[in-house]
């Protein structure tokens, strides 16, 4: 009887000792004596004590900090550069069986990838054209991590770190092309200048009287601007209408 009642305790306590639960974002991988048995979903499991073990794996989606990296580009600049990863895992069993730990074999992948890329892209490139940078460094991490059941979803170049000989020279560069955007907008500026007033002196010399109201227009400026005494030059072409009476009425008191 005593052995019975040992044996049914037992028994119910390797039943208890085998439940599992997997939460929403789990699975679990299952060994029977060292071989692959199948993936359990989530909720309440049960595995046979001491013949069966469950490797639990998360599904839920990883961001990995990729550390900085010693980089040397095309156009032997040294610079770091660090970035971030986003994978997750779409095949439990291929994460478990194929690597022996898949979050640092994706990190070792993520950095010597790193490196490559941005050592054969010029510093301008990387700069400029990090979309292109992040599309190229996604497509090969998931292409080498695909066999481990790891998609890739994302890599982003974080931050490039120059010398700071190089960021003086980048800074003496701008500040050099600004300049020489603003010389060419001022001669931009005095050619249109220019251009309005060879404008305007065509229409005045077309019309003589318009001239002469511009400069009595200058006059009034003048005056009403200084309050000392100011000479200015008379032009003939105002008094000439006075000589011609002037001379008209000499002729016809010879006449007379």
């Amino acid at each position: 009887m005593q052995i019975g009642i040992i044996f049914l305790g037992v028994l119910l306590a390797l039943l208890f000792v085998g439940f599992r639960v997997l939460a929403e974002y789990e699975r679990g991988v299952i060994f029977r004596l060292g071989r692959f048995n199948g993936v359990k979903t989530a909720g309440l499991k049960w595995i046979i004590p001491g013949i069966d073990r469950l490797v639990r794996v998360s599904l839920r989606e990883i961001v990995m900090d990729v550390p900085s990296q010693e980089v040397i580009t095309r156009d032997n600049v040294s610079v770091k550069v660090n970035a971030v990863l986003y994978f997750r895992v779409l095949h439990p069993e291929k994460a478990v069986i194929q690597v022996e730990n898949y979050l640092y074999g994706t990190s070792q992948l993520a950095q010597t990838t790193l490196r490559s890329v941005c050592g054969q892209a010029e510093l301008d490139e990387l700069l400029a054209d990090r979309e292109r940078i992040n599309q190229k460094l996604q497509e090969i991490i998931d292409l080498q991590t695909e066999p481990w059941g790891v998609k890739v979803r994302a890599v982003e170049v974080k931050q490039i770190d120059l010398p700071v000989e190089m960021q003086r020279a980048m800074a003496r560069q701008a500040e050099a092309e600004r300049e020489k955007r603003s010389k060419i907008i001022h001669a931009e500026g005095e050619f249109q200048a220019a251009q309005r007033l060879a404008d305007a002196a065509s229409v005045l010399q077309s019309q003589p009287a318009a001239l002469q109201l511009r400069y009595l227009q200058t006059l009034s400026e003048i005056a009403t601007e200084n309050a000392s005494t100011t000479i200015f030059p008379i032009p003939i072409d105002i008094l000439e209408p006075f000589y011609r009476q002037a001379r008209d009425a000499g002729a016809s008191e010879a006449g007379q």
